[in-house]
């Protein structure tokens, strides 16, 4: 059986100062602010001549965090297609986007709505039926 090793510390490179991590820890969690942000809301869906529009809000900061997406899924959770948001909507808070979709059929059509920011965070699907 061996014994303790001994470590050249000087090796390992040098050591921070004590405050160094103190001083760094707000930068960092800064930085991860618009991860913890809450991903965007469906409020609002409707459905005429061939077009589902969706209003969204989402507090968008910029090119560094807006809505870039929303999904329309069937009862079943089958995707019926994706929206996608090019660009943030800082200024225009809540804002409808539309899509081509087939109805299937004239009743009452159900579906689930999500929709996504661009740093990936869906939302829950919120059930619409539309006339």
């Amino acid at each position: 059986m061996r014994g303790p090793r001994n470590i050249d510390l000087a090796r390992c490179g040098p050591v921070p100062h004590p405050g160094a991590m103190i001083r760094i820890a707000p930068v960092l969690m800064l930085c991860a602010a618009p991860a913890l942000a809450d991903p965007p809301e469906v409020v609002g869906a409707a459905y005429s001549g061939g077009s589902l529009s969706v209003t969204l809000t989402h507090p968008d900061t910029g090119w560094d965090h807006y809505a870039d997406a929303w999904e329309v899924l069937d009862a079943g959770g089958e995707s019926l297609g994706v929206r996608d948001l090019t660009h943030p909507h800082v200024e225009e808070q809540p804002f409808t986007r539309s899509l081509r979709v087939t109805r299937p059929g004239d009743a009452p059509w159900t579906v689930r709505i999500r929709a996504r920011d661009n740093l990936g965070a869906w939302s829950e699907p919120l059930e619409f039926t539309l006339d």
